[in-house]
């Protein structure tokens, strides 16, 4: 009889007990969205990757634990406007300059090319919860020199950015988390010289396994994005874009593989258009890259290798 249950108690009142108020999304405690411009950050690292076409060789050396400078090689064909539906290449080759200061509160980054142009970008951490931004390109061309400023405050469960640049533009965007995994946003811009203004809305929802992503303007402009991540090391990933006034639709799927030496992602679109980017790191500071990029529709090949130092 030692074995039996006692009367009104159940063999599974060793297993704890959940509640509904448990299962309750707790309002007060949601965590931080990121930032609105990176929604699709997940799917863009898979689906964007930085292709090139030709040689690029990068080489950075640090001075100190704050300063360093970088220098940068490039010689490749570029593309050049064209009527006609084939590309048009020009051979070219550049070299970049670089100064990079990093802080835990500050970072300036500077690059100088010498076809004239001069990059700069700032970032300065006022407060934990307050960022400042700015990024500035200068070009001896007419109408290709501007600048931009950014005003960042972070939140306990929300995010909001200011921005204002030249030409009389600026935008404003706001996100917050609504449940532990979803945050809705949106943002409006207004751009004074062109006379034109937009508003747009987001979606995103995030666990540990995936990254659904939604946004839509009123520009037409409709983008979706799903990122599954199958373990630490492997993700995939589709994206589609349809601009509602052109008509436009386009869709891709890619990979992100990330191996003991090197990283590989790729990816292939209904334009018929294909993409793969390998990362191999050869040793501590020595990293080699292989681009390719195939464009069956308009029958254009790229392919190029860099080696990059420190």
């Amino acid at each position: 009889m030692a074995g039996l249950v006692p009367p009104g108690t159940s063999s599974d009142a060793s297993k704890p007990a959940h509640s509904k108020a448990d299962e309750k999304t707790d309002y007060m405690n949601l965590p931080c969205p990121i930032p609105y411009e990176e929604l699709h950050r997940e799917a863009l690292m898979s689906l964007k990757p930085e292709t090139f076409e030709g040689l690029r060789f990068d080489f950075t050396k640090g001075l100190n634990q704050k300063f360093s400078l970088s220098h940068s090689v490039f010689m490749g064909p570029t593309e050049i406007p064209s009527q006609s539906a084939e590309t048009i290449k020009i051979p070219t080759a550049h070299y970049e300059f670089g100064a990079n200061f990093i802080d835990p509160n500050l970072m300036l980054i500077g690059r100088v090319l010498t076809d004239g142009r001069l990059n700069a970008r700032l970032k300065w951490d006022l407060s934990d919860n307050f960022t400042v931004k700015a990024n500035a390109q200068l070009s001896n061309e007419p109408h290709m020199s501007h600048g931009m400023f950014n005003f960042d405050y972070k939140g306990k469960d929300f995010r909001s950015q200011f921005q204002m640049g030249n030409g009389a533009l600026f935008g404003a965007s706001y996100i917050q988390s609504i449940t532990q995994h979803l945050s809705l946003g949106g943002e409006v811009f207004w751009a004074g010289q062109h006379r034109k203004s937009g508003i747009g809305y987001a979606a995103r929802y995030e666990t540990d396994k995936m990254v659904a992503t939604g946004q839509v303007a009123n520009t037409g402009i409709v983008a979706l994005s799903y990122v599954q991540k199958v373990s630490d090391k492997v993700s995939l990933a589709t994206d589609l874009m349809y601009n509602y006034m052109s008509r436009d639709v386009t869709a891709s799927v890619g990979y992100d593989y990330i191996l003991r030496q090197c990283r590989l992602r790729g990816k292939i679109d209904s334009n018929g258009c294909t993409t793969s980017y390998l990362e191999e790191r050869l040793n501590m500071g020595l990293n080699f890259i292989l681009s390719a990029e195939i464009d069956h529709r308009k029958k254009d090949y790229k392919f190029g290798f860099g080696l990059t130092v420190g």
